[in-house]
């Protein structure tokens, strides 16, 4: 299993939650032994959704709403099953979406 490389993808609509929940990641799996490489922030996706204010009158007073998703990437080198159980076992807040792939 050593040969073998982890690939994490977080995504979240907090950049403070993505932020945070790479860290608790990297701080465990360093723990174990292995080699990290990252966060490596993904382009942000960015939705703007114009909404009218009014919808009889005032066509020009509208409001806008900014909807954005924020993405890190984290590779796990060396990994061992020490490692794997520990990933299993790290709680991370809600809100993040966690992605793995071996």
């Amino acid at each position: 299993m050593s040969s073998q490389r982890i690939r994490i993808k977080l995504k979240s609509y907090d950049f403070n939650l993505v932020d945070k929940s790479a860290e608790k990641i990297i701080k465990t799996v360093k723990s174990t032994g292995a080699v990290v490489s990252g966060p490596i922030p993904l382009p942000t996706h960015t939705k703007i959704f114009t909404v009218l204010r009014s919808p009889h009158v005032n066509k020009k007073a509208r409001e806008q709403f900014k909807h954005c998703s924020y993405k890190r990437l984290l590779d796990i080198y060396s990994s061992t099953t020490k490692t794997v159980d520990a990933l299993m076992k790290l709680e991370l807040p809600s809100g993040v979406e966690v992605e793995i792939k071996v």
